[in-house]
């Protein structure tokens, strides 16, 4: 037989808890003394609960409104699409840094006059925006925003 293959078992009664003074657990039985968690019956409290009084959560000022998690379309104006030529989509916009990346919304709002012929391919266009896109002679195409592409697994 090997050191390690020795079996050990637990020899430990479970402690009995209130039977006086000499038994090591009695009188109080490790309860501390008097209040609600001393009592027989008592449950778990509740998270926050600070014994009948006000909870704490309660207790302290609330912000108003709500966070919101989805994320709002970037705006580009109809006036600044007039250096670009052809089919405009997000990532012609991401690389002449009329967005911040190529993978989110973008709404085309009108302003200004719009004198080149494009293509746009974009996820929004306000009314006013498609017909200045089309009096140029151009189209309007509504596209999902693109995918970023998935890292290779190896």
């Amino acid at each position: 037989m090997k050191y390690n293959e020795l079996e050990v078992y637990k020899n430990t009664r479970p402690i009995r808890k209130g039977r006086g003074i000499s038994a090591g657990q009695g009188k109080t039985a490790g309860r501390g003394t008097k209040g609600q968690k001393a009592r027989t019956g008592h449950r778990k409290m509740p998270t926050g609960f600070m014994g009948g009084q006000r909870a704490i959560m309660q207790a302290i000022p609330k912000l108003k409104g709500f966070k919101t998690l989805h994320a709002k379309a970037e705006v580009v104006y109809t006036d600044v699409l007039n250096d670009l030529k052809g089919n405009v989509d997000n990532f012609l916009l991401a690389e002449k840094s009329y967005i911040s990346s190529p993978f989110v919304k973008v709404k085309v709002i009108s302003r200004g006059e719009l004198k080149s012929k494009i293509n746009l391919e974009t996820q929004f266009a306000s009314k006013s925006a498609i017909e200045a896109v089309k009096k140029a002679g151009g189209d309007f195409k509504k596209v999902p925003v693109p995918m970023r592409a998935k890292k290779e697994e190896k």
